[in-house]
């Protein structure tokens, strides 16, 4: 396992999100409302509903709001969504993942097509990125929950597979912990690792990529534009890519 890479946020500059909360709290609900219908809804017994309700508790979502968007599923209230996943390339070659939630498919397709041509890159057919990255569980915790050798051994303990930590550097990157494990061992590790560390900030389904691709200035300008463009859409749920953007670069770019 290893415990002492640099940790890389894949979804990028957590604190730009921060200024889009609405948005953020209209996607979290969609993602609380499709798991309820899906499953139980009660989160015990429903891993994937627990994973979006605590996903919602972390961005400080209000009681009221989770309350409504579970009760929508029950009620069979709203839009019928379904998962929708894109795949292609960005600016420099970088391989990019895009899932959504949607009731529109040929909306969204036209809005993650359009956002690829604009923003230097070009959407591909299913399969055209993913056979480059694992399907994965992650599951994420802040930095202040302890330093890198308390969160190693309590993933070791927990039984995960891989550990990245970043204790970060300040506000603007407040630094945090990566913990993947195995799709089927999601839920059971992230049970054991919350009698440790506390609820996570997030217990997913995620892609991680074989290999990064390092970009530049230019291309990581024009790739995180793309990638904004992306996440501001209302049915995309989350961005994932290959690209590793050095600190110096990052910085940059302010």
């Amino acid at each position: 396992m290893a415990g002492h890479s640099k940790f890389k946020n894949i979804m990028h500059r957590k604190g730009a999100q921060d200024k889009k909360r609405s948005a953020m709290f209209s996607k979290l609900s969609r993602e609380i409302t499709v798991a309820a219908k899906m499953g139980m809804p009660d989160p015990d017994m429903n891993p994937r509903l627990r994973a979006a309700i605590n996903a919602a508790k972390a961005q400080s979502m209000p009681k009221d709001n989770i309350a409504r968007a579970v009760d929508k599923a029950s009620k069979g209230d709203g839009e019928n969504y379904e998962e929708v996943r894109y795949e292609g390339y960005g600016p420099g070659g970088v391989a990019i993942i895009v899932e959504a939630l949607t009731d529109n498919r040929n909306r969204t397709a036209t809005n993650v097509r359009t956002a690829f041509a604009k923003n230097g890159g070009n959407l591909g057919t299913a399969g055209a990125v993913s056979h480059g990255f694992d399907r994965l569980g992650l599951i994420e915790y802040p930095a202040k929950v302890g330093d890198e050798e308390k969160v190693l051994e309590a993933a070791i303990e927990a039984g995960a597979d891989d550990v990245e930590s970043d204790m970060g550097d300040g506000d603007e990157n407040p630094g945090g912990h990566s913990i993947w494990v195995s799709v089927d061992s999601l839920h059971p590790v992230a049970r054991e690792l919350e009698k440790v560390l506390g609820e996570a900030e997030g217990v997913k389904l995620a892609w991680r990529p074989q290999i990064k691709t390092t970009v530049d200035a230019d291309t990581a300008a024009t790739l995180l534009k793309l990638i904004d463009v992306l996440e501001d859409d209302d049915d995309v749920q989350t961005v994932w890519g290959n690209y590793d953007i050095p600190d110096d670069v990052m910085a940059s770019l302010g």
